[in-house]
């Protein structure tokens, strides 16, 4: 078993009785208040699109946007902290680099997931100790290493020799982790044929950490961006043992194990944690600190984007005798709806503003009314590529100058937008807060 290893980053979590506290000194129960946020959300909504004349605003005024609601953030944390206790968050930047959102997990206490330099760079910049820091990247540029090295970013994960090589000329003091292959086909997103050191190579990958002098401390793996199978994190925890045992054996003084991401922010969450908190208690002792690194956990359910009808085609069908409609948003697959492409989701349209009337929160989707006016979504560009959706249907005519909405838009959507087609990158977010908590620890009260 490994020996006991206090680390200097074992204090950048507050405990969940200490949040709790918080809320208590405020006077206000925990009571996953999603109610409340369906208002304060409704309210940003509307009162940005009524704002909007059309016929008048400025280039740019009627541009898509988010409202994120930091309390949802929040609520995620305080379910992770009753469900997951012993795993430590490193948030994963990459999924939503939103400023706020970084904040607020920084007042959290947690630690954060960072890929490049700009990340690294980005979480330093609010003042955050780079011990909170873990470099996950198998794959890193030389020049990067460089800068962890010059600001005290110890924490670094490998998977291959030649990252070894690099790290001992670079960066000999840095605490590596091995990064092994799992078994990810139940993930949405598969990362294993891109990073992770297969089981019959990483003993002599750890000899050669240990001919070069460099301080393996610990293992990681990922299950996969949005995991289902909750046995994948049993066998990983088990494979991670038989490293770690393999690592004591050549004297290393092993302290960590990182068990990755892939956690859903829906009602799989508790059973995946029970699981892996079963498994990390049968196979890893108290005194082996556990950290994860949880992205779109955290964010996808907090965000909400609204995007304006900019045209409308009629598409009349002679022989059936029927009409639908193309609806063209303001925003696209090349914008914030990359996570059609990249994250294999499916966002769900809703209707926010129908000629005069504000229709959110009639909980009624373009596929929930199959009787009604069908209707195809596209983005802006020019390239065909660029649907939304194929088909839906709504009660009513849509037209230009309506609003639709569309929510869990907080995870690899804003991250990834590009400017194709001469179209924004960058879209404006209202920040709302349902959780007395998160307002007190960022002065929104």
């Amino acid at each position: 078993m490994a020996p006991s290893a206090t680390t200097t980053t074992e204090a950048y979590t507050l405990s969940y009785d200490k949040i709790k506290c918080v809320d208590a000194a405020l006077g206000a129960a925990i009571d996953y208040g999603a109610g409340k946020s369906k208002q304060l959300i409704g309210a940003a909504l509307k009162g940005r699109v009524e704002a909007i004349d059309h016929d008048l605003c400025a280039v740019g005024d009627e541009d898509a946007f988010f409202v994120a609601d930091l309390g949802d953030v929040y609520r995620q944390h305080m379910r992770w902290k009753k469900n997951l206790a012993r795993v430590k968050p490193h948030y994963a930047v990459k999924c939503n680099p939103d400023p706020q959102v970084l904040r607020l997990l920084a007042e959290l206490g947690i630690g954060f997931d960072c890929a490049s330099k700009t990340e690294i760079e980005q979480i330093l910049n609010m003042g955050v100790d780079p011990a909170r820091i873990i470099y996950a990247q198998p794959c890193k540029t030389k020049s990067y290493v460089r800068y962890a090295a010059q600001h005290g970013v110890k924490q670094m994960t490998f998977d291959n020799a030649d990252e070894l090589y690099k790290t001992k000329q670079l960066f000999p003091d840095a605490e590596l982790y091995l990064r092994i292959l799992t078994d990810d086909s139940a993930s949405l997103c598969r990362l294993s044929q891109k990073f992770g050191a297969h089981l019959d190579g990483t003993a002599d990958l750890l000899a050669l950490a240990k001919n070069l002098d460099l301080n393996v401390v610990g293992v990681a793996f990922h299950a996969g961006s949005g995991a289902s199978d909750p046995k994948a994190f049993i066998k990983a925890v088990q494979d991670a043992r038989f490293v770690f045992d393999q690592a004591e054996a050549l004297g290393f003084k092993m302290h960590t194990l990182d068990v990755g991401g892939g956690f859903n922010s829906d009602h799989t969450f508790e059973t995946m944690a029970a699981v892996l908190s079963e498994a990390l208690d049968v196979y890893f002792p108290p005194e082996v600190r556990i950290i994860g690194e949880p992205g779109r956990y955290y964010v996808a359910t907090a965000f909400t984007i609204a995007c304006h009808v900019i045209a409308r085609r009629t598409v009349a069908d002679a022989t059936l005798g029927t009409t639908s409609y193309m609806l063209y948003l303001n925003d696209g697959v090349y914008g914030n709806f990359s996570n059609i492409i990249f994250d294999h989701q499916h966002p769900i349209p809703r209707v926010l503003k129908a000629g005069d009337g504000m229709w959110y929160d009639v909980r009624r989707s373009g596929y929930e009314t199959p009787s009604q006016t069908e209707y195809s979504i596209w983005g802006p560009t020019c390239d065909g590529i660029d649907v939304i959706s194929s088909s839906c249907m709504f009660p009513d005519v849509l037209d230009v100058g309506d609003w639709l909405y569309f929510e869990d838009m907080g995870a690899y959507t804003k991250c990834s937008a590009t400017r194709f087609n001469g179209f924004t990158d960058s879209h404006d977010v209202v920040y709302v807060c349902s959780e007395p908590g998160a307002g007190a620890l960022l002065g929104m009260l």
